[in-house]
């Protein structure tokens, strides 16, 4: 299995094919989620994944800076993984983490956390930060975690 993390002007269309299926089955068919996956952040956004030797994408996740942050200040989003069990989503966060301190300059990562994946992310030193609240139909709350003590 090989980790990318790549912009967007530089994943091959195999890429971005596997990535948008890879969400649209965890989101839209796995949890019912009806809304246009494919935004504008993807454009500026670094793609990090997990692929196997075809090309297939079983982990994803997102990191961008959005307007207005503070600077060192990281967003995460669209975070799946296909197959569950299996690793896929503790290799994941590894590699998100040290993409978003050592390559992006983030002192802080922020994400809005599905309700049922609070507790994956607390064991990655993330804290809840808000109240919960609906997006796309489901709970969420805002969690993060400060990079600057995460070993270099």
């Amino acid at each position: 299995m090989d980790s990318f993390a790549l912009p967007f002007d530089r994943l091959t269309a195999r890429q971005v094919y596997e990535i948008l299926k890879a969400r649209a089955l965890v989101f839209s068919v796995g949890q019912g989620i009806h809304y246009l996956d494919m935004d504008d952040v993807d454009y500026s956004a670094c793609h990090v994944f997990l692929a196997d030797r075809l090309g297939e994408v079983l982990a994803y996740g997102r990191l961008y800076r959005q307007k207005g942050d503070e600077p060192g200040v990281i967003r995460m989003g669209r975070v799946l993984t296909v197959r569950h069990g299996r690793g896929l989503g503790r290799r994941l966060m590894e590699v998100i983490l040290m993409i978003a301190k050592k390559k992006m300059g983030a002192r802080t990562i922020v994400l809005d956390a599905q309700k049922s994946a609070i507790g994956f992310y607390q064991v990655f030193g993330f804290s809840i930060k808000s109240g919960e609240f609906l997006e796309a139909g489901i709970i969420h709350q805002v969690m993060e975690r400060d990079l600057s003590m995460m070993d270099d």
